[in-house]
């Protein structure tokens, strides 16, 4: 039975520059990076060395726990450069792209007909297992475990976020034959949340139970989407997809092939032209970038502005992402700027600012902080945005003494570092939220496992 989600503690921060849908076909990259950084928690272990031809999909590295869990290449290429650094520890791995692109055969298989056995070992082989994580610890789901539902939020609710009803148009014969493989997976449901506006590709799926959401960010975030459906307790487990990547498991069961191709948005008021491009996974940012950004000094950021990862033209397109935004650096400060009245900035609260007096208009913001890091203040504000039922500011504080205990009780299991995206955003103390909450998490997987 569907369950509807609304929300109202959140905020949606209106950017200007939002994508046009309208969708081009960028410049071939040269060069594509695969980052292990990407999976987090995983240890890589080559496959392959410096010199070797690849197929788009043949392993390039695994898991060092689980050698079955394979990373692939998103074209065929040669393998022409590691970059490593501390311990040698694996950095970056480069590609060199052919002209003609081949693809490993992994076979056409039919979802309805595998068993979820069979459905795991085709996609640990396949190299699809990476686009499932797990929750919690927010990282690679273990293929060993069963969990108690999987989530798909087709609802981006982030600032300038990638529209999924406008990319994955006609591509309902992939999403159904994913979904149906997810669904072998688990015992519980597959839960698909959609936009309660418009009309999502993934509405009418068979296999799955379909939610509409509704309400300012994050509501569009799996973490709240859990909450809300089927919370997590000690001892459970969830696994969650993002659609993008439901795409590219579906055309891998329907055509054999691992295809890293994706509809990425090119989004935020330092582009010139904001629209759709399609690209591959790794893909070189100055292939995407170059000749669409208006002069000066701009942050490029693979991922939206609250989550995502700052490159250079000499980055890559991240494993997961589907939109790059780009916003003016913050490089220039005010001289006594916090005495003056600001109409140019978002806030939560009414002490000199004046958003609240323009709720529709769209903002250009820089990455200045508008402020030093300093001890955290109680004010009230991290409650008005989060809309999870656990006390942020406490499991903040709980994951920086490392109490696992008090990080247990306080609900450490439901979240991510994504969820406190809104919190780091609106906090005066300059904490940085989601950093915190990755080494909670990361302390946790360690002790606790």
């Amino acid at each position: 039975m569907s369950q509807d989600i609304k929300i109202k503690k959140g905020l949606d921060i209106k950017l200007k520059g939002k994508a046009e849908k309208v969708t081009e076909t960028s410049v071939s990259s040269n060069v594509y990076t695969l980052k292990p950084e990407d999976f987090h928690s995983i240890i890589p272990k080559l496959s392959v060395k410096v010199g070797a031809k690849l197929k788009a999909g043949e392993a390039v590295f695994f898991n060092k726990a689980n050698e079955d869990m394979k990373f692939p290449s998103p074209v065929s290429g040669e393998l022409v450069d590691i970059i490593r650094g501390e311990k040698r520890k694996i950095l970056e791995l480069k590609i060199e792209a052919d002209s003609t692109q081949e693809f490993v055969d992994f076979g056409v298989k039919n979802p309805k007909e595998m068993n979820g056995e069979e459905i795991k070992a085709h996609l640990l082989a396949s190299g699809c297992w990476p686009f499932i994580k797990q929750r919690p610890y927010d990282v690679v789901a273990d293929a060993a475990n069963s969990p108690k539902a999987i989530f798909v939020s087709a609802y981006a609710s982030a600032p300038l976020a990638a529209n999924y009803n406008y990319v994955l148009d006609g591509k309902d014969k992939e999403l159904q034959a994913a979904v149906t493989a997810l669904s072998k997976l688990t015992s519980g449901d597959v839960h698909v949340s959609v936009g309660k506006k418009g009309k999502s590709p993934l509405e009418g799926l068979d296999n799955c139970t379909i939610h509409k959401v509704s309400g300012p960010h994050p509501v569009g975030n799996v973490g709240t989407q859990i909450a809300k459906i089927n919370p997590i307790n000690k001892g459970e487990i969830v696994w969650t997809v993002t659609p993008q990547d439901l795409v590219i498991i579906g055309e891998l069961l329907l055509t054999g092939k691992f295809n890293a191709e994706r509809t990425i948005a090119l989004a935020g008021a330092s582009v010139k032209d904001p629209k759709y491009y399609t690209t591959k996974i790794g893909a070189n940012m100055a292939s995407i970038v170059e000749g669409k950004i208006k002069d000066g000094n701009q942050r490029i950021i693979s991922g939206n502005v609250l989550t995502g990862k700052a490159q250079d033209l000499k980055g890559a397109l991240g494993f997961y992402d589907n939109v790059v935004t780009v916003i003016p650096e913050g490089d220039d400060y005010e001289f006594f700027g916090w005495t003056m009245p600001v109409f140019k900035k978002i806030s939560t609260t009414r002490a000199l600012t004046f958003s609240w007096l323009s709720p529709k208009k769209k903002y250009n913001l820089n990455t200045n902080t508008n402020g030093e890091h300093r001890a955290f203040v109680v004010t009230g504000q991290y409650e008005e945005v989060f809309p999870l039922d656990i006390f942020p500011m406490q499991i903040l504080k709980a994951c920086m003494y490392k109490d696992l205990d008090e990080m247990e009780a306080l609900g450490m299991y439901e979240v991510a570092p994504e969820d406190f995206a809104l919190t780091e955003f609106v906090c005066i103390s300059k904490q940085p939220h989601q950093e915190i909450i990755r080494k909670g998490l990361d302390l946790m997987l360690k002790e606790i496992g």
